[in-house]
Formats: C-alpha cells, sequence, structure tokens
C-alpha cells in the first residue's frame, strides 16, 4: 500500500479511515467537530497507545482550524481567526507560569519560515519585567527563541532549545514550526494545535530530534501550519481519483525523494497566518486585546 505523508493528525484519521481493510471503528481514537468564530475545528483526541499506532502519532489532543474562509478577508477575519487560535491554545497551556516560545525553521526558505515569522509577532516581556516589575506585573513572562536550522548554525534544534530550557526554565515551551499536507487544499488554510510536541523540519521532509515533555523535561506544546505537500502524495490520491488503484509507489517516487509542492504565493500566504498564529499566542498568553497587541508592537 502506498504510504501518503502527512504531519496532521486529522489527515492521519482519514487515512485510516479509507483502509479498504479497516472498515471497523477506530479504536482508541475520539474525534468531533464544531465551530469557533465562524472557521470549522476539528478536535482529534489519541487516548492510548492502540491509538497512536493507528494513526502514526503519540497519544494526546490534537486541534485543527479550518482558515479556508480567512482568504475571502470578510468581516473581521483576521481578529476572528487570532481569538480562533488564542483561545483553543488556552485552553491547552497550564494557567501560569514563564513561557518560551521557539520558532523552528529556516527564515531564508519560505515554506519553512513559519516558526521564525510568527516569532516575530510574539510579545516578549521576560527582561521587562525583570527589569521592571511593578510596571509590567500583570504581564505573563515570555521568552522568544529563533532556532534557525543545523546548516546553518551547526547545532540541532532540540540541542539548542535543551540548553535554553536548563537557563531560562520556563514552565512551558510553544513550538511553531511549518508542517506537510496529505492535500492541496488544505495548505496554508489550516493551523494545527496539540500538547504533544513536535518534530522540527517535518514540514520539508528533514526530521530531526523531537521536542517534548520527555525530551525538555517541561509540558511542549506545538503550533503548526501546513505549506506543502508532498508531491507522490499529491500524484496518488490524483490517481485514485481516476480509478486507478494499483500503485507503484517505487515509481511514483522515483529518485525525487523530497519533492515537494507548494502554492506560488507562498510567501503572502505564510506571513498572513504566521502573524495569525504570534498573535493567538499573545491571546493566550497575555490578558491584552487585539488592539493593546497591535500598539505594543509597533
Amino acid at each position: 500500500m502506498f504510504a501518503k505523508r502527512t504531519d496532521l493528525a486529522l489527515e492521519a484519521r482519514e487515512l485510516w479511515q479509507e483502509s479498504a481493510e479497516k472498515t471497523s471503528r477506530l479504536s482508541g481514537v475520539k474525534a468531533a467537530k464544531t465551530k469557533l468564530e465562524g472557521y470549522p475545528l476539528t478536535r482529534v483526541d489519541i487516548l492510548n497507545e492502540k491509538g497512536a499506532q493507528a494513526l502514526g502519532k503519540p497519544p494526546g489532543s490534537y486541534l485543527t482550524i479550518d482558515l479556508t474562509t480567512f482568504w475571502q478577508r470578510k468581516a473581521d477575519f483576521f481578529e476572528r481567526a487570532v481569538r480562533a487560535v488564542g483561545s483553543q491554545l488556552k485552553e491547552l497551556l497550564p494557567d501560569d507560569g514563564p513561557a518560551l516560545i521557539v520558532g523552528l525553521g529556516n527564515g531564508a526558505m519560505t515554506p519553512d519560515a513559519v516558526g521564525p515569522l510568527a516569532a516575530d509577532s510574539v510579545l516578549v516581556t521576560r527582561h521587562l519585567i525583570a527589569a521592571m516589575p511593578k510596571h509590567f506585573s500583570g504581564f505573563r513572562p515570555v521568552a522568544v527563541f529563533r532556532t534557525g536550522v543545523l546548516g546553518t548554525t551547526g547545532v540541532e534544534s532540540a540541542e539548542a532549545v535543551r540548553g535554553l530550557v536548563a537557563q531560562v526554565e520556563p514552565s512551558l515551551v510553544i513550538a511553531v514550526d511549518a508542517l506537510a499536507s496529505r492535500r492541496v487544499g488544505r495548505v496554508c488554510t489550516t493551523v494545527q494545535l496539540s500538547d504533544t510536541g513536535i518534530i522540527p523540519g517535518s514540514g520539508v521532509g528533514n526530521h530531526r530530534a523531537a521536542l517534548n515533555q520527555e525530551t525538555l523535561g517541561v509540558p511542549v506544546f506545538s503550533i503548526g501550519i501546513p505549506t506543502v505537500v508532498d508531491a507522490a502524495t499529491l500524484a496518488a490520491d490524483l490517481l485514485e481519483e481516476a480509478g486507478i488503484t494499483e500503485i507503484d509507489e517505487e515509481k511514483l517516487r522515483g529518485s525525487q525523494q523530497n519533492l515537494l509542492v507548494t502554492p506560488r504565493d507562498i510567501d503572502a500566504q505564510v506571513r498572513d497566518l504566521s502573524k495569525v498564529v504570534g498573535y493567538g499566542i499573545n491571546w493566550a498568553l497575555q490578558d491584552l486585546e487585539i488592539e493593546e497587541i497591535n500598539a505594543l508592537l509597533s
């Protein structure tokens, strides 16, 4: 069977359901759909190891917000998207304690720049609270770190973050990265939040050491935006839609193991959605309205 690639728990569940051999109920996984701020929300909870094995993801909660209508630019589209991301993230996070925001990825490569760009929109308050505790007593301590990539730093992201966690001692880590989707329609139209950590570089096919509670010693939450589709996965779906079910994976992939597809206007889409994520993090961590966040970041 052709192995289709996706980083989204929502799509992993869909792939399991599409398998002709698995017609029974998916044990160990619970899913629910609703709407939030006008945007569809799907929650997939992997309850145990059986569910984790079926979907290929660790046990935990995965929330996928569908922002397709974001690009229609209707009234308050940005504010509603920020509230949707921020409110769901807030539900996952501990109520208090300092936070470390980690922007993963390569800022020089647009489909992999989600982490660094989102970090640009996060309010950094840790140093202000330390310097002027009376003036900033109402803020939650937040530090931001852009890891860069191994090719330009010579340091694994997990190594750098682990060392920083030991020094800063945050209560939680929020890691932001690019992901890979199975379908073109979900590229730059969805945001996935999870309480299970993340594997840096997964979106561009360059898996590194995981960032999770086991490796860092503190709870790790992840936010991901799919920016690419694996070309072979896309081709396989198109062939199946055309009625061709017998697929030779070796021939389909050929020698292009890392060929990825991304939209032609990926720069604008990544920039806008990364801002949504950054503002959503502020919404979850600080008691501020969006207008106040704008003023503080300007």
